[in-house]
């Protein structure tokens, strides 16, 4: 399952991919982060890897990330991984004519079971709703310092 989501957010390119690029401020706008642990390479770097841990209610979720194109302020690139599915995410940013910043997120799921496969087919709107969730949660933290996290 392929789509395309993307969000204007009222703030300049650098402020923006700054907020973006800091592991940090991830439980600002990722509902559910629970934790973010380097695993390998340089952190935030082509080839790193970091496992996330995330907690929606009674379901808990371990994600690998591993950075697969990263080129700021314009690309950022990543492959998740859990069970079931992996997603391919590509997130291009550009500035536009107001010195606002375009945000624009490709993702690929390509389910890994049979389960996984059932899911994507009767329920594609979940994910491009969470999707669309996480880009709007980060817009309000990053114009307005909203955040999402309980910490």
């Amino acid at each position: 399952m392929k789509y395309t989501t993307e969000i204007i957010i009222e703030k300049p390119l650098q402020e923006v991919v700054n907020k973006m690029h800091s592991t940090e401020n991830m439980k600002h706008w990722q509902e559910g982060l629970l934790s973010a642990e380097h695993i390998s390479g340089i952190p935030g770097e082509f080839g790193a890897k970091m496992k996330l841990k995330y907690n929606f209610g009674k379901r808990k979720m371990e994600l690998i990330e591993t950075i697969t194109k990263q080129d700021f302020p314009n690309e950022f690139h990543a492959t998740y991984t859990t069970k079931g599915v992996r997603n391919i995410q590509q997130n291009y940013f550009e500035s536009t004519p107001e010195g606002h910043t375009k945000w624009v997120s490709k993702n690929e799921f390509q389910p890994t079971t049979f389960m996984m496969n059932a899911m994507l087919f009767l329920m594609p709107g979940a994910f491009k709703k969470q999707t669309k969730k996480y880009m709007t949660n980060f817009k309000n933290f990053a114009e307005k310092g909203i955040s999402v996290s309980n910490a």
